[in-house]
């Protein structure tokens, strides 16, 4: 039997702040018809112009997925496709009054909450799968990315990240079972070394972040005046390292929640290819820019 498209029962919005530019928007999820598929529409802006969740429209991968259309833009939109698709969500209408989506607390858990509390609706046109047929890769040598599908019944991804330090060297993560999303991803939160949080802060980027919503690993010798400085930047009384190598912000959810982050991150820039995929994934060293030319290659082969 054929698998039902689905939207949401119910509109439900979130507000928060987004990570870089710190601007307090809404997010509101709408139901939407069939074939839809998942668009944002810029609420702020006049005509409110919608820019699909296509990775044709991916105009810049620096720091998180930033989607544009028309010289209008939406950053950091990763984290929001992963729980749409993570929860099954085929149609749905996202507005948005700011130009950034919420950071939340940095990984998909509030908004696969918001979708939960919205409900989820079976609709009348069978659900479009994006079939892998025969292998398709991407590699950039340089850097020792490897991104690879392979025809399978279901969805599935396998993740390795490798940093090359002490504090976060090898680590893998797997997602076999689509359904496993809500317990097993979702939750997991982005994470930052501290030399990059320092140029982020240097660049005056993240003036959203406020040490909970990122995990922060320590790779080097720090001064107690660079713990002082990061604790006075985002208010707070005080912040050590602890003894696994992370800054006291957060504790983490999981041994590999590094890892597991990067899976809602592959999840959610291969989104982009328009439709639900059945394949197997197997990605090495995976970020923005080779996910999203990871879907480019597949939507482009098999469309």
């Amino acid at each position: 039997m054929a698998e039902k498209q689905c939207t949401l029962k119910n509109k439900v919005s979130i507000h928060g702040a987004g990570l870089h530019t710190r601007q307090c928007g809404t997010l509101t999820f709408n139901p939407a018809p069939v074939n839809t598929g998942i668009r944002f529409r810029r609420v702020d802006l006049e005509c409110q112009p919608i820019i699909e969740a296509d990775v044709d429209n991916v105009i810049d991968t620096s720091r998180g997925t930033t989607l544009g259309k028309g010289g209008v833009k939406i950053y950091t939109v990763e984290h929001v496709l992963a729980s749409l698709r993570g929860m099954g969500i085929d149609n749905v209408l996202i507005d948005i009054d700011v130009e950034e989506m919420p950071i939340m607390d940095g990984s998909g858990k509030m908004f696969v909450e918001a979708i939960r509390k919205a409900g989820i609706v079976e609709q009348t046109a069978d659900r479009d799968y994006l079939v892998i047929t025969e292998p398709i890769s991407y590699k950039n040598e340089v850097l020792g990315i490897e991104l690879n599908i392979e025809p399978c019944d279901t969805f599935q991804v396998d993740v390795t990240v490798k940093y090359n330090t002490k504090v976060l060297d090898e680590q893998s993560a797997s997602l076999h079972d689509i359904h496993d999303f809500e317990t097993e991803i979702a939750p997991c939160r982005t994470f930052v070394f501290l030399h990059e949080l320092e140029t982020l802060l240097s660049r005056n980027l993240i003036k959203g972040g406020d040490l909970t919503n990122a995990i922060v690993f320590v790779n080097k010798n720090v001064s107690s005046e660079e713990l002082d400085h990061i604790a006075a930047f985002f208010k707070k009384p005080k912040v050590v390292v602890k003894e696994c190598g992370i800054l006291n912000n957060v504790e983490l959810s999981f041994e590999n929640e590094p890892a597991r982050h990067k899976l809602l991150d592959v999840i959610g820039d291969l989104t982009l290819v328009g439709k639900p995929i059945k394949g197997r994934v197997t990605a090495y060293k995976p970020g923005h820019f080779s996910n999203t030319a990871f879907a480019r290659k597949i939507k482009h082969a098999m469309f």
